[in-house]
């Protein structure tokens, strides 16, 4: 399952909540930017959408970059006497945090990886030692050195030959994540003149050392369309096209099995895969189907010595089950069960190693993970005790090993890397985040789950965080997130940012509603295509219950979205703005309708499947009724921060400026909308740790100022 509009959410759950005592101080001031009006008509089904603000498309147009500068103008002006709060908050949130910091070493054929950073600089440094620990380091690349002269910087997809004397790696230097290709020789530390532009940064050896696969986009849309297959030492344009996916629906990515064995290329579009494979020894060969796609069928491939490990829903398996198949045989036709499908368990994943696998699954929202040995003596879960956590299984390269890792976390513990022993089933710490405030103690902390009635009847389960002492009468400011699309779970996790928040007395509150898969796999069916509106009411939802329980009131009720949880809390303003007195929304994807009709625009076709294709009327009217740009209409909005990046590819930046520029036209309140752009960026936000806790300050100033908290 392909997810596309999710890619800032780690951001987003660093806040936490705000409230509503002294609001006169942005809401006097400069009058904000009035966009002009061009008048266009959409025409689709007979139906006619007038878009005034159509315009705004048209990228590095000047009138366009002038409002979009203007909005920046608006936005410093009103905020200014938030200044020294902003440099505040940064200056906290950044005191927390380890500077001179490092990640767990892993090893990797004969070699310790290790990505650390240094005190006052923004980007890792990724190195390795050979053997031992105590070796010597050799420093792979340096991102800090890299990113000079940039104003904005992104190393993805570093893959280290099978002889470790290659590193191939991607640099996107704008945001819009078109990367380039390149080649590190690491026995002399140059990197090769060869460049290959427009790639997802990602790229596989094969077993030789000198073959290497990678992906191109379609320069329009961007989408992952074709695997090509470079040798060292040759013109990248004579690059051979292993593979093209034509199916504007599917795309499609190269990888090799855990096994070093098999080289895959892999196809998907939101509800269907399907596999091709060859012998890793052999690159020059021709790639051999696995399965051939069924609209439908989803499914991914590990190995093991004679046979694949499947993990599918084949067989109407919803929450997935674990087939296996003889290498000889890869056909679904051969496909046997391992691991029954269970209506209560979601599998979401499978790690294989020598003598045992490890199972990561899902059971009424909380994960487990379950280890089982191959000769089935051994079969258990490894135990959490904790009701709002977050357990997955980390890095785990290494095959011949009793040794799984996975990391901890919960909305109260900061987040664990930890060995566990599958054979002794003793496990060790490797690493707990390091909180660098003296006056931090996660037993101040509160962690619960409730569950809020639906409309309908079901029962929305809310991950929820706040400080020991606070007197739940109504008054505190809370700030709900939530995500709700392609199936993507959230999960309650430790936010050192978030205590920014939580300290000034915010409850911040985790909404698990339909359209991710925290309850399974028919939890997100139950949140999309033409079911689509649940997760917009359970939001709502959520909040009235939250209110009810007096966790909090309107008046210091907020809430925030990112991406396809910008549109959640983009169509929750339509619906319900009284419940809420002030809203964020970061690069929110808000003009559904024209952006699924425009199959030029990146993602849009590969979305079908999960918002429907307004070529069906079925599908236009229904996105239209919910769809936020669409449904702007003359009443009362809460008080707004909206957000977004010139160079976003995700959601381009037309959709949140010309939502405000409608949300000023026809508003009839007095509530303040704040737009602002990061002409630099793009989806993800600012690169670099320390740049994107600038925009977290921003967002909590924003919070905070609402509350008339000024410290």
């Amino acid at each position: 399952m392909i997810r596309l509009r999710h890619c800032v959410l780690l951001a987003i759950l660093t806040f936490a909540s705000a409230c509503k005592n002294e609001q006169s101080t942005m809401k006097e001031g400069p009058i904000p930017p009035i966009a002009k009006k061009e008048s266009y008509t959409h025409t689709m089904h007979g139906d006619q959408r007038e878009d005034d603000y159509f315009w705004m498309r048209k990228r590095d147009d000047s009138a366009v970059i002038g409002y979009l500068e203007k909005e920046n103008a608006y936005y410093d002006k009103m905020t200014s006497h938030t200044d020294q709060l902003k440099k505040d908050l940064f200056e906290e949130m950044k005191s927390r945090i380890k500077e001179d910091d490092a990640s767990v070493p892993y090893k990797y054929n004969g070699y310790w990886y290790i990505t650390r950073y240094e005190k006052g600089k923004d980007y890792p440094i990724y190195t390795r030692k050979k053997d031992s620990l105590t070796a010597e380091e050799e420093i792979l690349f340096d991102g800090n050195e890299m990113a000079k002269g940039q104003s904005y910087f992104n190393i993805t997809g570093i893959s280290i030959s099978p002889d470790n004397s290659m590193a191939s790696f991607g640099i996107d230097t704008v945001g819009r994540r078109k990367y380039t290709l390149q080649v590190k020789n690491l026995k002399n530390n140059e990197i090769l003149p060869t460049k290959i532009a427009l790639t997802t940064g990602g790229s596989t050896w094969a077993n030789d050392n000198k073959t290497l696969f990678y992906t191109r986009k379609d320069e329009q849309t961007l989408r992952s369309n074709k695997i090509y297959k470079h040798r060292l030492g040759e013109d990248p344009e004579k690059d051979q096209l292993v593979f093209e996916e034509k199916d504007e629906t599917f795309n499609t990515y190269v990888y090799k099995t855990k096994s070093r064995k098999y080289l895959v290329i892999g196809t998907s579009s939101t509800l269907t895969t399907e596999y091709q494979i060859l012998d890793a020894d052999q690159p020059q060969g021709d790639f051999n189907m696995f399965h051939p796609r069924e609209r439908g069928l989803e499914y991914s491939i590990d190995h093991y010595k004679d046979a694949f490990y499947i993990l599918t829903n084949k067989d109407d398996a919803v929450n997935f089950k674990v087939m296996t198949t003889p290498v000889n045989a890869t056909t679904a036709d051969n496909w046997k069960d391992l691991v029954p499908h269970r209506d209560k368990v979601l599998v979401e994943d499978m790690e294989i190693f020598k003598d045992y696998y490890v199972l990561s699954e899902r059971i009424n929202g909380l994960l487990k993970i379950r280890v089982r040995s191959w000769d089935d003596k051994e079969d258990f879960y490894i135990p959490f005790d904790n009701e709002t956590y977050t357990a997955y299984t980390s890095t785990n390269v290494e095959f011949d090993t009793s040794i799984v890792r996975y990391r901890y976390t919960s909305l109260t513990t900061p987040a664990s890397v930890i060995d566990f022993n599958m054979k002794t089933q003793e496990k060790e710490v490797k690493k707990e985040q390091e909180v660098l405030d003296p006056n931090f103690d996660k037993e101040n902390y509160i962690s619960k789950r409730v569950w809020a009635p639906a409309r309908d009847g079901k029962m929305i389960p809310i991950s929820l965080v706040y400080k020991k002492g606070i007197m739940l009468d109504g008054t505190n400011p809370l700030l709900q997130y939530a995500y709700g699309s392609y199936g993507y779970t959230v999960n309650p996790g430790f936010s050192s940012t978030r205590l920014t928040l939580l300290d000034r007395g915010f409850v911040f509150a985790l909404a698990h509603i339909r359209g991710g898969e925290y309850l399974g796999r028919e939890w997100y069916e139950d949140g999309k295509l033409l079911k689509k509106k649940n997760t917009f009411t359970d939001f709502i939802d959520c909040s009235k219950h939250l209110i009810d329980l007096k966790y909090t009131s309107p008046e210091h009720m907020y809430a925030v979205g990112g991406s396809a949880g910008g549109l959640l809390v983009g169509a929750v303003v339509n619906m319900a703005p009284e419940l809420y007195n002030g809203v964020i929304a970061a690069v929110p994807f808000v003009d559904v309708v024209s952006t699924m009709l425009d199959d030029s625009i990146p993602l849009t076709t590969g979305e079908y499947d999960e918002w429907g294709n307004p070529n069906d009327k079925e599908y236009y009217d229904y996105m239209k009724s919910y769809s936020p740009y669409d449904n702007v209409s003359a009443i009362s909005y809460p008080n707004m921060l909206v957000t977004t990046g010139y160079h976003d590819s995700q959601v381009q930046y037309w959709e949140p400026a010309k939502w405000v520029a409608k949300l000023r036209e026809l508003k009839t309140d007095d509530n303040i909308i704040l737009f602002h752009t990061n002409m630099d960026a793009g989806h993800s936000g600012a690169s670099g740790r320390f740049e994107s806790l600038k925009e977290t300050a921003k967002d909590y100033a924003f919070l905070l100022d609402l509350e008339g908290i000024t410290k």
